[in-house]
């Protein structure tokens, strides 16, 4: 008994301080789990623009202006009816967004830009066997927890303004 009461008295004089430790340690901990799941989310969004560009631009490499003269292009699948545009990559992309990406946050650019080295009739015909289609892919980020979106201070990024403006550019050479 009488160890009891002696641990008992010992106790008292921390009444309060524990939970101020504790209180510190939780803000701490929470403030560097939020901060992963931000950066993961971040990463996520990244790995998805680079992955859809690849796949927008492969896209519109074998729909070029020569799919249309051929029962290849058929629009089954993969294959669209005829010769792509800007707004039909668009559409590929935003048919293409998987859950978490906004798409009103997401802006797209496909130009067929002619190089000195590019067959003569990419000056013509813009989306010509042999031309390079390049896509580009904009998205305005922002950080979910008060802290990370603080520190990472919020720049223009297109039309929108956000923690984070990620990028991702593709080109190819149009096949078909």
């Amino acid at each position: 008994m009488r160890s009891m009461t002696i641990d008992i008295r010992h106790l008292r004089g921390d009444c309060g301080s524990a939970i101020v430790e504790y209180a510190i340690v939780f803000l701490l901990f929470m403030t560097m789990i939020m901060g992963t799941i931000d950066f993961g989310r971040a990463l996520y969004t990244y790995h998805y623009l680079s992955n859809v560009t690849r796949d927008a631009s492969r896209w519109a490499a074998v729909n070029g202006s020569a799919c249309g003269g051929d029962s290849s292009c058929n629009g089954a699948g993969y294959m669209n009816n005829g010769p792509v545009s800007q707004s039909d990559v668009q559409t590929f992309i935003t048919n293409h967004t998987p859950p978490g990406i906004d798409t009103s946050r997401l802006t797209t650019t496909v130009t067929w830009p002619v190089s000195t080295d590019s067959p003569a009739s990419c000056g013509t015909t813009a989306n010509a066997p042999g031309c390079t289609v390049k896509v580009q892919l904009r998205y305005a980020f922002n950080f979910i927890s008060p802290l990370v979106s603080k520190a990472v201070p919020a720049t223009a990024c297109g039309s929108n303004t956000a923690n984070l403006c990620l990028t991702s550019i593709s080109e190819m050479i149009i096949a078909h």
